[in-house]
């Protein structure tokens, strides 16, 4: 076995799904780093446009919007060759339950559930036609534990999480390995209202282990290795990168 090829990515190409921003940008940039061809993918065009700039000359940037059925499944069909997939898009309505509409039931439903199974029914066959692959999707400590306002969003994140284990299931005889990260709280544009208010925002860094929020690359290493060969025996997982949030409970140290 030759160790130093754990993480290299050189003659793979790999297709990163919300490139534009957030841990989707820093995960193509990590991977081109890695030696990976790098596909970047993103509803906002110009957005990804400019990741792609900033990665090799190989990598390439393309609209897609994974609401759209069958754009995704053409996709799909022209990079039926890719070794990795990964997907980050995703959307948050804090509301508590009874001040929810359906219109806002329905839309991260849609982002966060419906489009992780529509890209996993299109992708996961063609990487078993060709042999194998990785997809990694993002979920949440929320999937785990929860706060007022996150249940239709923390509902999704645990089923995300239930949807990639049925997928290893039925996909790995044919060496599709499907995992998720469990991240905690990023500063990334969906947590612009909480960074926002300075009150929530200590609140949430004092909660973790290490007492702060993750950066967006800090979720690049877990993408990186579950879409390496140093993961080869790892799917149907969740890879908890929070800090040590679903690890203590609280802050407060007992006098001796």
């Amino acid at each position: 076995m030759d160790y130093t090829q754990l993480f290299q990515f050189s003659g793979r190409r790999v297709l990163v799904i919300g490139a534009g921003s957030g841990i989707g940008r820093e995960a193509a940039l990590a991977l081109d780093a890695h030696g990976a061809t790098v596909i970047c993918a993103d509803r906002d065009l110009t957005a990804v446009q400019v990741t792609a700039s900033e990665l090799g000359a190989n990598a390439s940037a393309v609209e897609l919007d994974v609401l759209d059925f069958e754009a995704v499944r053409a996709a799909a069909a022209e990079y039926s060759d890719i070794s990795a997939l990964v997907f980050t898009a995703a959307t948050n309505v804090r509301k508590r339950i009874v001040d929810y509409s359906m219109e806002e039931f329905d839309r991260v439903v849609n982002l966060n559930m419906r489009a992780s199974f529509a890209l996993l029914q299109a992708f996961a066959p063609r990487m078993a036609d060709n042999g194998g692959g990785s997809i990694i999707g993002i979920a949440s400590i929320r999937a785990t534990v929860v706060e007022p306002g996150q249940s239709v969003y923390a509902a999704t994140k645990a089923a995300l999480v239930q949807l990639v284990r049925t997928a290893a299931a039925e996909f790995g005889a044919q060496s599709v390995r499907v995992n998720v990260i469990a991240p905690g709280v990023v500063e990334t544009p969906l947590t612009s209202q909480i960074k926002a208010n300075e009150q929530w925002y200590n609140a949430y860094s004092e909660k973790s282990a290490l007492g702060r929020w993750a950066k967006p690359e800090e979720m690049a290493g877990a993408i990186v290795y579950l879409a390496s060969a140093a993961s080869s025996f790892v799917t149907g997982s969740v890879l908890t990168v929070d800090g040590g949030w679903t690890a203590i409970d609280g802050r407060f140290t007992p006098p001796n």
